[in-house]
């Protein structure tokens, strides 16, 4: 019975190793997934996952990866402690390691990891490749400096658009944007919150992360409060489903620029920094010298606290394995997806007031 029992450990951890190769090589249809998952069993899943992480103070996956990394050390002790030679105890180490990789990955897909194979937004809404030229980036270049010089002062009279975390005018305008790309059930908000990564997000110039398994929202400290606006705005846009970093972008300034001045100072201020860094460098030049002191300030400090938080080489280590990591989750572009929101804002078809026009509407 004792060897059955062993036999059947070993059958269900091949299994399970199996199935996390399978899924992770296998070319899933993204019709599907968008049907079932992205727009079916996700939603709620992110919702009633959200609801109850808001009510914890702290970060939950911090307790994951406390709880894995205890797990892992103790196994570790034990398996080697129990075999007559090393080589059999690391044998055991690497099974057990294996395992549970595999069940860290179905997990992850299950939680949130399938929205990568889900519908790109290109194919939902109405997208003109015609219309992403030289000539409009500039222009939008030029309307993105007359929109941060004209919110700079009303942001200054009115902080705090990201005030009220989970529940406040952000929340409301990241609700109206979504039903604005035409998202069938708004995704929950997530409550900002810190982690103990916070020290390597700060070094590694990460300004905030979704956490894939329960669905809450990580931002980075030291952010600048016209920056703050923008990144929550980003990594909700992240819990509604959007993996793609480009995607995450675009409804995140869709987010911002749908709420109060703060908030929309906050997303102009973003695209602005993303547009003028596709200008060639002459023209990039020209459209930042119309800024007013006020952005340009703001600009500078930016820059300032990047210089001072972040170390060049973590930083660029750390985006080299986020690139492999995109690219492995079938996001082409990998690390240079967060720049892709260029595109997305020339080529989708917008009316009045910034408003995207879907498919069977009038432009």
């Amino acid at each position: 019975m004792r060897r059955l029992g062993r036999r059947t450990q070993v059958l269900a951890r091949a299994a399970t190793v199996g199935l996390a190769i399978v899924l992770a090589a296998a070319p899933i249809p993204a019709a599907p997934v968008e049907r079932f998952y992205s727009r079916g069993v996700y939603p709620v899943l992110q919702r009633g996952l959200t609801w109850l992480t808001n009510l914890a103070p702290f970060a939950l996956l911090d307790a994951l990866l406390v709880g894995v990394a205890v797990w892992w050390t103790v196994t570790l002790a034990r398996d080697l402690a129990s075999h007559a030679t090393w080589r059999g105890g690391i044998l055991r180490v690497l099974q057990r390691t294996a395992t549970a990789g595999a069940v860290l990955y179905l997990s992850f897909l299950a939680t949130w990891g399938l929205n990568y194979r889900r519908v790109p937004l290109v194919e939902k809404l109405p997208f003109e490749s015609a219309a992403v030229t030289a000539a409009a980036a500039r222009e939008l270049a030029l309307t993105t400096v007359g929109e941060v010089n004209a919110l700079y002062e009303p942001a200054r009279v009115a902080p705090g658009g990201e005030a009220g975390g989970a529940a406040g005018p952000l929340a409301e305008a990241f609700v109206t944007a979504q039903r604005l790309i035409g998202v069938g059930r708004p995704a929950r908000p997530g409550r900002p919150k810190r982690s103990l990564l916070d020290p390597y997000f700060r070094a590694a110039a990460v300004e905030g992360m979704t956490d894939p398994y329960f669905l809450e929202t990580l931002i980075v400290s030291g952010l600048l409060p016209f920056e703050r606006p923008f990144v929550v705005a980003h990594e909700w846009s992240h819990l509604a489903g959007l993996a793609d970093e480009a995607e995450a972008n675009f409804l995140g300034w869709l987010t911002c620029v749908q709420g109060p001045a703060a908030t929309r100072y906050s997303g102009w201020l973003f695209l602005h920094r993303e547009v003028v860094a596709s200008l060639p460098e002459h023209e990039a030049a020209e459209v930042a010298s119309r800024l007013e002191p006020g952005p340009r300030g703001d600009l500078a400090a930016i820059a300032r606290r990047i210089r001072g938080q972040v170390n060049p080489t973590l930083s660029a280590a750390g985006w080299r394995v986020y690139d492999s990591y995109l690219k492995a989750n079938r996001v082409e572009a990998g690390a240079a997806s967060y720049a892709e929101v260029v595109r997305l804002v020339l080529g989708v078809r917008f009316e009045p007031g910034w408003v995207p026009v879907l498919h069977g509407t009038a432009p």
